[in-house]
């Protein structure tokens, strides 16, 4: 008997990958953890049934909402990380030997034990003394924060469930507020592929222009999400993520990455244009 994880990206496309074994299968008080092991992708990590991550791929995401705002703003020291229970945008975030502080909200402690358990890969660096930990609502977090961070990094789940509240134009307000004057704030945004993911896409767009002075979108290819084409929001009170790319201070970080680097940074954000057009209208 063969053992198959299937996740429907549509009514009309699935998505499968043939498991070993199943590691966890737990429900918390927010949602159900599960955790299988598979030849192809490694162990990976699903919430309700949904996709988070692989090993085989996660460095994808990790590296492209973590250095992309820190290559435009390479001097930020103050860091808030909300969603993110793997740890994997933690884990990059380390790297940065003068990032005094990392603040990370994740709703669901039983995301990051498990997490911590079963993908060391990810979790590795949560104990680093610069790391932070609150189990509790972002949304709720963020409200009582002004002026404190250079770079929010908004790691959520999707658009509903736990996650909901992070896609709300009161949650980006609050975001504004936390934010120094050159404050970035960075966020996944779904995939503007198939079409009630690109309507959550426009939705997520839309809320952080009528916020942020500046907000676009930039493009990464992760082969585990429905569709492969993935988006993340950048928006921020003062930089131009591509003019005002630092590029040289970055690389002399000296920072290994297997996806990131500053010519592609620079290309994330040519985008197709049905892309452009989704974000626009």
């Amino acid at each position: 008997m063969e053992l198959w994880y299937t996740e429907e990206h549509t009514k009309n496309v699935r998505f499968s990958i043939k498991v070993d074994k199943q590691l966890v299968s737990f429900k918390s008080e927010f949602q159900r953890i599960d955790i299988f092991e598979s030849k192809e992708f490694g162990r990976f990590l699903t919430l309700d049934g949904f996709m988070m991550l692989t090993e085989k791929d996660e460095f994808i995401y990790h590296e492209m909402i973590t250095h992309v705002p820190m290559a435009v703003n390479p001097s930020a020291k103050k860091i808030l990380v909300i969603g993110a229970g793997d740890g994997g945008t933690v884990r990059e975030l380390v790297k940065y030997d003068h990032i005094e502080k990392i603040d990370m909200v994740e709703i669901d402690k039983a995301v990051v034990d498990l997490c911590r358990k079963f993908l060391p890969s990810t979790a590795c660096k949560l104990d680093d003394k610069r790391v932070n930990i609150y189990y509790e609502d972002g949304l709720k977090f963020v409200r009582s924060k002004y002026n404190e961070y250079d770079i929010v990094i908004v790691d959520s789940t999707d658009p509903f469930g736990p996650g909901e509240d992070l896609f709300t134009r009161e949650f980006y307000g609050n975001c504004f507020n936390a934010l120094k004057d050159n404050g970035i704030l960075v966020n996944q945004h779904e995939s503007p592929y198939y079409e009630a993911d690109a309507i959550a896409s426009k939705r997520a767009n839309r809320q952080l222009r009528a916020v942020f002075p500046f907000a676009t979108v930039y493009q990464l290819h992760i082969p585990t999400y429905p569709s492969g084409h993935w988006l993340f929001g950048f928006a921020s009170k003062k930089y131009n993520p591509v003019i005002d790319l630092r590029a040289d201070i970055w690389n002399n970080f000296g920072i290994k990455t297997k996806y990131y680097n500053t010519e592609l940074h620079k290309g994330a954000f040519a985008l197709p244009n049905y892309v452009k057009e989704l974000i626009s209208d």
